[in-house]
């Protein structure tokens, strides 16, 4: 096995693993996306957007084991992380994890990309 094929699969099951957090400690999550749940509601947003939403978008491309899946997921990191570093100036938002994040996204956006 090749080491880009193992990044792309660390991407993968990394993804998924933030997602479990997320949906297992929700309220946990606010040291991580500065999101704070409010109620029940909130709480249940985090549950399915950064829980079970990940989950599925690190799990899918290993269980379809088809290069397009791979893809989609770095396409997505790649440019989640170009809008996060937009709005970092947008919303003077320069924090050392606001710019660990895009690191991590483009990175691993362009690994699973490749």
């Amino acid at each position: 096995m090749n080491i880009l094929l193992i990044l792309q699969y660390l991407g993968c099951i990394l993804t998924a693993l933030v997602g479990a957090y997320a949906l297992f400690a929700p309220a946990k999550i606010v040291g991580f996306t500065g999101l704070a749940p409010q109620g029940g509601r909130g709480i249940t947003e985090i549950r399915v957007i950064f829980g079970v939403f990940f989950i599925v978008l690190g799990l899918f491309p290993l269980l379809v084991q088809n290069s397009a899946a791979f893809q989609m997921l770095g396409y997505a990191y790649f440019f989640v992380g170009i809008a996060r570093i937009i709005s970092i100036f947008l919303d003077k938002s320069s924090s050392s994890s606001n710019w660990y994040s895009v690191a991590f996204e483009i990175v691993f956006g362009l690994i699973l990309v490749l």
